[in-house]
């Protein structure tokens, strides 16, 4: 099985220390198939879509303004 490198800082280093019972390279192994297995879904949802990277971005955007605008609402 083919092992990667993951850097982190001192700080989080200390933190995780903290914590020996955990299991770090299952929990960043685990963290990274969830990570593929979402790309791969929004893969598959735009493979036919027709919007470039910007217009994507664009989009991106508003949607965070519109969840930010929203949070900030319900915080007043």
């Amino acid at each position: 099985m083919p092992s990667i490198t993951v850097n982190v800082d001192d700080d989080l280093k200390d933190r995780m220390e903290q914590h020996p019972e955990i299991n770090w390279s299952e929990v960043t192994r685990q963290a990274i198939q969830e990570k593929i297995e979402t790309l791969d879904v929004m893969d598959e949802l735009t493979s036919g879509s027709e919007l470039t990277e910007s217009d994507v971005a664009e989009i991106a955007d508003k949607i965070n303004g519109s969840a930010r605008k929203r949070v900030e609402e319900e915080s007043e």
